[in-house]
């Protein structure tokens, strides 16, 4: 599997999970927009050029949490467009997977 893929113009990223599934909800945000981060750069993109994102809840009843850390990871002028879903993931430990689409740097 490959973790991005560029193709036309556009960074296509796998689903990303934290490093460490034994953290609660908001460290593992943090560990999986980090990873984003650093995919979207190598890629040739930036948190500015986010188009949509997919965020994966383990429990619907993070999403307060998860969400303040995704507002503050979002430049201001720059959300894209989202869903948040509830689903089982692939392991039972992760909390959060969030997958994006950005547009490569100009």
């Amino acid at each position: 599997m490959s973790q991005s893929v560029v193709h036309n113009g556009t960074v296509y990223l796998a689903g990303q999970v934290a490093d460490d599934p034994g953290a609660d909800i908001r460290t593992q945000t943090r560990q999986v927009l980090d990873k984003i981060d650093r995919l979207i750069e190598e890629a040739g993109s930036s948190r500015n050029q986010v188009l949509s994102a997919q965020v994966w809840l383990s429990n619907i009843g993070h999403f307060a949490a998860m969400n303040e850390i995704w507002d503050a990871w979002v430049p201001e002028g720059h959300a894209p467009a989202r869903a948040c879903i509830e689903a089982r993931l692939a392991h039972p430990d992760l909390l959060v997977e969030i997958g994006i689409i950005a547009a490569l740097a100009d």
